[in-house]
Protein backbone atom coordinates (compact mmCIF):
# COMPACT_ATOMS: atom_id res chain seq x y z
CA UNK A 1 0.00 0.00 0.00
CA UNK A 2 1.35 3.16 -0.85
CA UNK A 3 1.92 6.02 1.80
CA UNK A 4 2.22 9.40 1.69
CA UNK A 5 5.61 9.83 3.97
CA UNK A 6 7.62 13.33 5.20
CA UNK A 7 11.30 13.15 5.12
CA UNK A 8 12.46 16.46 7.30
CA UNK A 9 15.99 16.84 7.11
CA UNK A 10 18.11 16.24 3.82
CA UNK A 11 21.30 15.76 5.36
CA UNK A 12 22.55 12.15 3.43
CA UNK A 13 20.89 9.66 5.88
CA UNK A 14 17.71 11.85 5.48
CA UNK A 15 18.25 11.72 1.92
CA UNK A 16 18.88 7.86 1.81
CA UNK A 17 16.42 7.32 3.34
CA UNK A 18 14.11 9.28 1.12
CA UNK A 19 15.55 6.91 -1.44
CA UNK A 20 14.93 3.97 0.40
CA UNK A 21 10.76 4.85 0.78
CA UNK A 22 10.78 6.05 -2.89
CA UNK A 23 12.11 2.50 -4.40
CA UNK A 24 10.07 0.46 -2.22
CA UNK A 25 6.60 2.78 -4.55
CA UNK A 26 5.78 5.52 -1.88
CA UNK A 27 4.90 9.09 -2.34
CA UNK A 28 8.29 11.14 -0.60
CA UNK A 29 8.45 14.55 0.22
CA UNK A 30 11.95 15.68 1.39
CA UNK A 31 12.61 18.96 3.29
CA UNK A 32 15.56 20.49 2.76
CA UNK A 33 16.28 23.72 5.16
CA UNK A 34 17.97 25.82 2.73
CA UNK A 35 16.04 26.57 -0.21
CA UNK A 36 18.44 27.49 -2.65
CA UNK A 37 19.56 23.82 -2.16
CA UNK A 38 16.60 22.06 -2.43
CA UNK A 39 15.47 24.17 -5.43
CA UNK A 40 19.01 22.67 -7.07
CA UNK A 41 18.30 19.58 -6.10
CA UNK A 42 14.80 19.46 -7.56
CA UNK A 43 16.08 20.73 -10.69
CA UNK A 44 19.43 18.27 -10.86
CA UNK A 45 18.05 15.09 -9.18
CA UNK A 46 20.89 14.90 -6.78
CA UNK A 47 22.04 15.76 -4.05
CA UNK A 48 25.57 17.25 -4.29
CA UNK A 49 26.20 18.78 -1.03
CA UNK A 50 25.52 15.74 1.55
CA UNK A 51 24.55 12.91 -0.76
CA UNK A 52 26.71 13.25 -3.94
CA UNK A 53 26.81 10.87 -6.42
CA UNK A 54 22.78 9.30 -6.36
CA UNK A 55 20.11 10.16 -8.68
CA UNK A 56 16.89 10.66 -6.75
CA UNK A 57 13.98 8.46 -8.21
CA UNK A 58 11.18 11.05 -10.29
CA UNK A 59 8.68 9.93 -6.79
CA UNK A 60 10.53 12.41 -4.73
CA UNK A 61 9.47 15.89 -4.58
CA UNK A 62 11.92 18.15 -2.86
CA UNK A 63 10.95 20.72 -1.13
CA UNK A 64 11.83 23.76 1.39
CA UNK A 65 8.19 24.49 2.56
CA UNK A 66 7.63 22.55 6.20
CA UNK A 67 3.86 22.25 5.15
CA UNK A 68 3.99 21.02 1.72
CA UNK A 69 6.36 17.74 3.51
CA UNK A 70 3.94 17.45 6.74
CA UNK A 71 0.48 18.61 5.81
CA UNK A 72 -1.56 15.03 4.78
CA UNK A 73 1.02 12.90 5.06
CA UNK A 74 0.89 9.48 7.01
CA UNK A 75 4.43 9.02 8.14
CA UNK A 76 6.65 11.61 8.69
CA UNK A 77 10.65 10.94 9.63
CA UNK A 78 12.55 12.93 11.46
CA UNK A 79 16.29 13.45 10.44
CA UNK A 80 17.28 16.67 11.40
CA UNK A 81 20.66 17.51 13.36
CA UNK A 82 19.79 16.43 17.04
CA UNK A 83 20.29 20.09 18.69
CA UNK A 84 17.42 21.63 15.81
CA UNK A 85 14.95 18.92 17.01
CA UNK A 86 13.10 20.89 18.95
CA UNK A 87 12.97 23.98 16.93
CA UNK A 88 11.63 22.32 13.99
CA UNK A 89 9.48 19.56 15.47
CA UNK A 90 7.55 22.90 17.19
CA UNK A 91 7.53 24.48 13.10
CA UNK A 92 6.11 21.76 11.74
CA UNK A 93 3.68 20.57 14.74
CA UNK A 94 0.48 22.42 13.77
CA UNK A 95 0.48 20.90 10.08
CA UNK A 96 0.76 17.11 11.64
CA UNK A 97 -2.06 15.04 10.42
CA UNK A 98 -3.89 13.11 13.32
CA UNK A 99 -3.20 10.01 12.77
CA UNK A 100 0.47 10.35 11.64
CA UNK A 101 3.30 8.21 12.69
CA UNK A 102 6.91 9.70 13.68
CA UNK A 103 10.04 8.17 12.86
CA UNK A 104 13.14 9.77 15.17
CA UNK A 105 15.76 8.83 12.50
CA UNK A 106 18.21 11.74 14.37
CA UNK A 107 20.82 10.67 17.43
CA UNK A 108 21.28 13.32 19.86
CA UNK A 109 21.03 14.11 23.49
CA UNK A 110 20.07 17.58 23.97
CA UNK A 111 22.51 19.67 26.16
CA UNK A 112 20.64 22.00 28.56
CA UNK A 113 17.67 20.21 29.11
CA UNK A 114 19.84 16.43 29.12
CA UNK A 115 17.01 15.00 27.81
CA UNK A 116 16.89 12.48 25.16
CA UNK A 117 14.98 13.17 21.76
CA UNK A 118 12.00 10.96 23.05
CA UNK A 119 11.56 13.46 25.59
CA UNK A 120 11.73 16.27 23.18
CA UNK A 121 9.49 15.08 21.06
CA UNK A 122 6.90 14.29 24.23
CA UNK A 123 7.44 18.22 25.67
CA UNK A 124 6.68 19.83 22.01
CA UNK A 125 4.14 17.34 20.31
CA UNK A 126 0.44 16.78 22.19
CA UNK A 127 -0.21 13.59 24.45
CA UNK A 128 -1.98 12.20 21.30
CA UNK A 129 1.48 12.07 19.21
CA UNK A 130 3.60 10.22 22.15
CA UNK A 131 2.18 6.63 21.67
CA UNK A 132 2.69 7.09 17.90
CA UNK A 133 6.87 7.66 18.00
CA UNK A 134 9.28 5.41 16.62
CA UNK A 135 12.84 5.62 17.31
CA UNK A 136 15.31 3.91 14.29
CA UNK A 137 19.15 3.70 15.21
CA UNK A 138 21.94 1.14 14.36
CA UNK A 139 24.97 0.18 12.18
CA UNK A 140 23.84 2.28 9.08
CA UNK A 141 25.81 4.42 6.59
CA UNK A 142 23.51 6.75 4.53
CA UNK A 143 25.69 6.19 1.66
CA UNK A 144 26.01 2.07 2.27
CA UNK A 145 21.86 2.04 2.24
CA UNK A 146 21.96 4.44 -0.80
CA UNK A 147 24.27 1.70 -2.60
CA UNK A 148 21.39 -0.67 -1.64
CA UNK A 149 23.83 -2.83 0.92
CA UNK A 150 21.90 -5.37 3.22
CA UNK A 151 21.89 -3.58 6.11
CA UNK A 152 19.59 -4.30 9.65
CA UNK A 153 18.58 -1.61 11.71
CA UNK A 154 16.26 -1.42 15.14
CA UNK A 155 13.04 0.28 15.90
CA UNK A 156 12.49 1.16 19.10
CA UNK A 157 8.60 2.02 19.72
CA UNK A 158 5.84 2.46 22.76
CA UNK A 159 3.05 1.17 20.54
CA UNK A 160 3.68 -2.35 18.85
CA UNK A 161 1.23 -1.86 16.20
CA UNK A 162 3.00 1.25 15.38
CA UNK A 163 5.97 -0.05 16.03
CA UNK A 164 5.02 -3.10 13.49
CA UNK A 165 3.49 -0.87 11.26
CA UNK A 166 6.33 1.68 10.46
CA UNK A 167 9.00 -1.88 10.30
CA UNK A 168 6.41 -2.81 7.37
CA UNK A 169 7.03 0.54 5.47
CA UNK A 170 10.61 1.06 5.88
CA UNK A 171 11.98 -2.72 5.42
CA UNK A 172 12.38 -4.68 2.07
CA UNK A 173 15.38 -6.69 0.48
CA UNK A 174 18.52 -4.86 1.39
CA UNK A 175 16.90 -3.08 4.48
CA UNK A 176 16.00 -5.25 7.74
CA UNK A 177 14.25 -3.50 10.79
CA UNK A 178 13.82 -5.39 13.98
CA UNK A 179 11.39 -3.82 16.06
CA UNK A 180 12.57 -2.83 20.04
CA UNK A 181 10.51 -1.61 23.05
CA UNK A 182 13.33 -0.28 25.31
CA UNK A 183 12.94 3.50 23.81
CA UNK A 184 15.46 4.69 26.15
CA UNK A 185 18.15 1.99 25.71
CA UNK A 186 18.18 2.68 22.08
CA UNK A 187 17.86 6.30 21.96
CA UNK A 188 21.22 6.19 24.46
CA UNK A 189 23.19 3.74 22.54
CA UNK A 190 22.39 5.62 19.70
CA UNK A 191 23.61 8.85 21.03
CA UNK A 192 26.57 7.53 22.68
CA UNK A 193 28.21 5.42 20.85
CA UNK A 194 28.97 8.79 18.59
CA UNK A 195 31.45 9.87 21.80
CA UNK A 196 33.31 6.66 21.59
CA UNK A 197 33.75 6.71 17.77
CA UNK A 198 35.24 10.38 18.28
CA UNK A 199 37.97 8.53 20.80
CA UNK A 200 38.39 5.69 18.34
CA UNK A 201 39.25 8.21 15.68
CA UNK A 202 41.93 9.52 18.22
CA UNK A 203 43.46 6.49 18.72
CA UNK A 204 43.80 5.71 14.80
CA UNK A 205 45.39 9.26 14.77
CA UNK A 206 48.20 8.94 16.96
CA UNK A 207 48.93 5.65 15.53
CA UNK A 208 47.74 2.82 17.47
CA UNK A 209 46.44 -0.38 16.35
CA UNK A 210 43.80 -3.57 17.09
CA UNK A 211 44.59 -4.23 20.77
CA UNK A 212 44.13 -0.23 21.40
CA UNK A 213 40.68 -0.32 19.54
CA UNK A 214 39.50 -3.39 21.07
CA UNK A 215 39.97 -2.40 24.05
CA UNK A 216 38.57 0.96 24.03
CA UNK A 217 35.38 -0.31 22.03
CA UNK A 218 34.29 -3.08 24.98
CA UNK A 219 35.06 -0.75 27.76
CA UNK A 220 33.17 1.95 25.88
CA UNK A 221 30.33 -0.69 25.60
CA UNK A 222 30.37 -0.80 29.34
CA UNK A 223 30.10 2.94 30.19
CA UNK A 224 27.05 3.25 27.46
CA UNK A 225 25.49 -0.01 29.13
CA UNK A 226 25.70 1.39 32.76
CA UNK A 227 24.49 4.59 31.92
CA UNK A 228 21.74 3.36 29.92
CA UNK A 229 20.64 0.92 32.98
CA UNK A 230 20.68 4.24 35.08
CA UNK A 231 18.46 5.57 32.96
CA UNK A 232 15.53 2.36 32.76
CA UNK A 233 17.32 0.94 29.48
CA UNK A 234 17.82 -2.53 29.18
CA UNK A 235 21.64 -4.46 28.89
CA UNK A 236 20.21 -6.60 25.92
CA UNK A 237 19.67 -3.78 23.91
CA UNK A 238 23.51 -2.64 24.19
CA UNK A 239 24.27 -5.70 22.60
CA UNK A 240 22.31 -5.75 20.08
CA UNK A 241 22.62 -3.55 16.68
CA UNK A 242 21.45 0.08 18.21
CA UNK A 243 24.55 -0.93 20.79
CA UNK A 244 27.45 -3.23 19.88
CA UNK A 245 25.92 -3.15 16.54
CA UNK A 246 26.21 0.41 15.69
CA UNK A 247 29.52 1.26 18.09
CA UNK A 248 31.26 -1.47 15.64
CA UNK A 249 30.50 0.46 12.70
CA UNK A 250 30.77 4.07 13.89
CA UNK A 251 34.27 3.23 15.57
CA UNK A 252 35.98 1.23 12.99
CA UNK A 253 34.09 2.64 9.64
CA UNK A 254 35.98 4.94 7.53
CA UNK A 255 32.33 7.01 6.54
CA UNK A 256 32.10 7.83 9.85
CA UNK A 257 32.37 11.46 10.88
CA UNK A 258 32.91 11.60 14.60
CA UNK A 259 35.68 8.81 13.94
CA UNK A 260 37.33 10.93 10.91
CA UNK A 261 36.45 13.94 13.31
CA UNK A 262 38.83 12.10 16.18
CA UNK A 263 41.77 10.72 13.99
CA UNK A 264 42.39 14.73 12.79
CA UNK A 265 42.44 15.26 16.62
CA UNK A 266 44.59 12.23 17.16
CA UNK A 267 46.63 13.89 14.71
CA UNK A 268 47.48 17.11 16.56
CA UNK A 269 44.47 19.20 14.92
CA UNK A 270 42.33 21.51 16.80
CA UNK A 271 38.85 21.10 17.15
CA UNK A 272 37.74 24.50 16.20
CA UNK A 273 39.78 24.20 12.67
CA UNK A 274 38.40 20.60 12.03
CA UNK A 275 34.61 22.49 12.84
CA UNK A 276 34.80 25.33 10.88
CA UNK A 277 35.57 23.48 7.37
CA UNK A 278 32.81 20.76 8.05
CA UNK A 279 29.95 20.41 6.12
CA UNK A 280 28.26 18.08 8.40
CA UNK A 281 27.75 17.19 12.00
CA UNK A 282 29.53 14.84 14.15
CA UNK A 283 26.60 14.05 16.50
CA UNK A 284 29.58 13.09 19.31
CA UNK A 285 31.15 16.80 20.12
CA UNK A 286 27.77 17.77 21.85
CA UNK A 287 27.03 14.26 22.90
CA UNK A 288 30.08 14.07 25.05
CA UNK A 289 29.10 17.32 27.16
CA UNK A 290 25.50 16.20 27.86
CA UNK A 291 26.75 12.00 28.32
CA UNK A 292 29.74 13.76 30.67
CA UNK A 293 26.92 15.30 32.66
CA UNK A 294 24.86 13.05 32.52
CA UNK A 295 27.02 10.44 34.17
CA UNK A 296 27.30 13.13 36.72
CA UNK A 297 23.98 13.61 37.29
CA UNK A 298 23.47 9.74 37.90
CA UNK A 299 26.94 9.14 39.56
CA UNK A 300 28.07 7.19 36.64
CA UNK A 301 31.63 5.87 36.23
CA UNK A 302 32.47 6.82 32.33
CA UNK A 303 36.13 7.77 32.03
CA UNK A 304 36.22 7.47 28.35
CA UNK A 305 33.33 9.93 27.71
CA UNK A 306 35.00 12.22 30.39
CA UNK A 307 38.58 12.18 28.55
CA UNK A 308 36.74 12.66 25.11
CA UNK A 309 34.74 15.76 26.82
CA UNK A 310 38.25 17.28 28.34
CA UNK A 311 39.82 16.45 24.39
CA UNK A 312 37.01 18.71 23.21
CA UNK A 313 36.21 21.39 25.50
CA UNK A 314 39.33 21.78 27.84
CA UNK A 315 42.12 20.87 24.86
CA UNK A 316 43.27 18.19 26.85
CA UNK A 317 46.22 16.28 24.40
CA UNK A 318 44.66 13.27 23.26
CA UNK A 319 48.56 11.11 24.61
CA UNK A 320 47.47 12.72 27.99
CA UNK A 321 43.95 11.40 27.54
CA UNK A 322 45.03 7.66 26.83
CA UNK A 323 47.95 7.77 29.47
CA UNK A 324 45.45 9.15 32.34
CA UNK A 325 42.84 6.24 30.56
CA UNK A 326 45.83 3.39 31.45
CA UNK A 327 46.99 4.68 34.75
CA UNK A 328 43.96 4.42 36.81
CA UNK A 329 43.28 2.61 40.02
CA UNK A 330 43.49 -1.25 38.79
CA UNK A 331 40.08 -2.77 38.93
CA UNK A 332 37.88 -5.90 38.27
CA UNK A 333 36.31 -6.30 34.97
Amino acid sequence: MTEKIGVIGAGAWGTALAMLLADQGQDVTLWMYEKDLAEEMARTRENRVYLPGFTLPPSIAVTSSLESAVKDKSLLLSVVPSHTVRTVTKQYATFLPKNAVIVSASKGIEIDTLMPLSEIFKDVLSREFHSRLCFLSGPSFAKEVAQKMPTAITLACYDPAIGKRAQEVLSNSYFRVYTNQDVIGVELAGSLKNVVAIAAGALEGMGFGYNTTAALLTRGLAEMARLGAAMGGKPATFSGLAGMGDLVLTCTGGLSRNRTLGTRLGKGEKLDAIMKGAKTVAEGVKTSKAARDLARKFNIEMPIVDEVYQILYEGKDPRLALKDLMTRELKEE
